[in-house]
């Protein structure tokens, strides 16, 4: 797997100190009440696990899984739920938990149909934020960091399912996804 990276743009360090300062953000911002995080399956999985032990309020954790892809390869504009939430959110503070912020297009609907369920507050965290690729523009409360537009995988993220078992966020070679060396 390691082959196939092109360059490591954070490595497991950087990870770690990132995230445990976005936990200590978030306890700040959430002294006194108790938010429920929701992690966007699958990518975001362990964001979400090393970001909860970086939070010091109470919070509880819930899923979602969304596509906007359907059978293709470009996404489609409609986001389907494939997996929903166990819990109601109604009269909570919601923080969704993704793991990168490409084009916007799937996490503007998907903020829009949970502050549809009445939340008291629902925000956003993300790992990665790549604003030159936005379409949508979506509002972002906590933000690991920005990178260039380039394909990256490691610490959750994947390619074709693979990749993600990576202890580092690496740029992806061009070959294994176009198949031209």
């Amino acid at each position: 797997m390691h082959q196939d990276i092109e360059s490591v743009l954070f490595s497991a360090e950087e990870l770690h100190r990132r995230v445990t300062e976005l936990g200590a953000e978030i306890s700040r911002d959430y002294q006194g009440r108790q938010p429920m995080l929701i992690s966007i399956l699958r990518g975001a999985f362990i964001f979400m696990a090393d970001l909860v032990r970086s939070i010091e309020v109470p919070c509880t954790i819930d899923f979602m899984a969304v596509s906007s892809y359907g059978s293709g390869t470009t996404s489609s504009g409609q986001v389907q739920i494939t997996k929903d939430l166990s819990d109601d959110i109604e009269g909570r503070d919601i923080i969704v938990v993704e793991d990168i912020l490409d084009s916007g297009n799937t996490l503007y609907y998907l903020l829009q149909i949970l502050a549809a369920r009445k939340p008291s507050s629902v925000r956003l965290c993300t790992l990665l934020n790549k604003p030159e690729r936005r379409v949508k523009e979506v509002d972002v409360t906590y933000s690991g960091f920005s990178i260039p537009d380039a394909f990256v995988v490691g610490y959750g993220l994947d390619y074709n399912e693979r990749y993600r078992n990576l202890p580092y966020i690496g740029i992806l070679k061009p070959f294994v996804y176009t198949g031209k060396r």
